[in-house]
């Protein structure tokens, strides 16, 4: 499924078209991966509608990948043949520690061929392998909506006992809260979401409590993770912070048509008594190493839909004006 062009996305739109593309070869340092899954994220809604556009055209979107094995450039040693394999959002870096914030990072499914196809490549230093734990389907949105959750988790510097809120609750969010019920279990979890059907999967997975977008918890929070599209829930979080609280907003870009939000944010209501507000910018393939292992000891199961390759613009389209439930998967093979 390749992109050919930025549009936005109408309710009878199809941005991607399915095509044959020959399959790639892998340079010396990279595998090549027989994809079996990819995860559909709403970061490919910005590609789409070019809030963050790919450099160039055509390009095959998709960067929660899990496949097999079936080549080797001459230099990569790291996997045998065969081997299950996950490649997220960072394609190539500097691999140095702060390589997320690098000019000379790489997006999967961007700036580079992604995993909307049945072949692509990658460097064997951004590949991961799946903990036998999860399915394939399971481990797909691990690879970008899990990690990148873990690595909001992490900024917000919360400690056991202490009251973390999420506002929205889609693919990341609902494994942050599995997540947390693990590392931080005496910490309550406050959630916030329009759609009452993920207030109810938030409380089935733990949730203390839930509440509409601009609703109060009943007790001020610690820190809360915003993973939205759009501003009024940014001003709606800060308002719900302690003193001293910290907002993390888990989004590569924010949406333009709720902008006039921000008019309602006032100083001493929403950002004075050092309330701090910090984003997440990308992700390290450390992050995606250290969370795979922790996720199979935590035992998260992700909740998934999963569509055919052929129906990629039908999950788009349902990620944009549909209920989202969990996350959204592309069953490939």
């Amino acid at each position: 499924m390749v992109l050919r062009r930025i549009a936005p996305l109408g309710f009878h739109a199809a941005p991607l078209e399915y095509t044959e593309i020959p399959i790639p070869e892998a340079r010396p340092n990279e595998v090549l991966i027989k994809v079996s899954t990819c995860g559909v994220c709403h970061t490919e809604l910005d590609e789409i509608e070019g809030r963050t556009a790919p450099p160039q055209f055509p390009i095959v979107l998709g960067h929660e990948v899990v496949g097999s094995i079936t080549n080797r450039g001459s230099l990569a040693t790291k996997f045998n043949l065969g081997d299950r394999v996950g490649v997220g959002w960072i394609h190539s870096s500097s691999g140095a520690e702060d390589e997320n914030l690098s000019e000379r990072f790489c997006a999967t499914g961007r700036d580079v061929n992604g995993g909307y196809a049945d072949y692509m490549t990658a460097p064997e230093d951004y590949v991961y392998p799946i903990p036998p734990d999860f399915t394939d389907e399971q481990a797909a949105p691990l690879l970008c909506a899990g990690a990148i959750g873990y690595r909001a988790l992490k900024l917000t510097k919360i400690v056991n006992g202490e009251r973390l809120g999420l506002t929205g609750f889609g693919g990341s969010a609902h494994l942050v809260l599995q997540l947390v019920r693990h590392v931080y279990p005496e910490s309550p979890v406050y959630v916030f979401a329009r759609d009452a059907d993920q207030r109810d999967l938030a409380i089935s997975l733990g949730a203390a409590w839930t509440g509409d977008t601009a609703d109060r918890s009943p007790e001020s929070l610690h820190a809360i993770i915003d993973t939205t599209p759009a501003w009024k829930p940014v001003v709606e979080s800060l308002a719900n912070l302690l003193p001293g609280g910290r907002l993390v907003i888990n989004a590569i870009r924010k949406q333009e048509d709720d902008k006039d939000a921000l008019l309602n944010l006032s100083y001493h209501q929403h950002l004075w008594m050092e309330r701090g507000l910090k984003s997440v910018a990308n992700i390290t393939r450390h992050d995606i190493s250290e969370f795979l292992p922790l996720a199979a000891e935590a035992g998260l199961r992700p909740v998934t839909q999963t569509y055919t390759l052929e129906d990629a613009n039908q999950a788009i389209l349902d990620l944009k004006f549909g209920r989202v439930r969990g996350a959204k998967v592309l069953s490939v093979n």
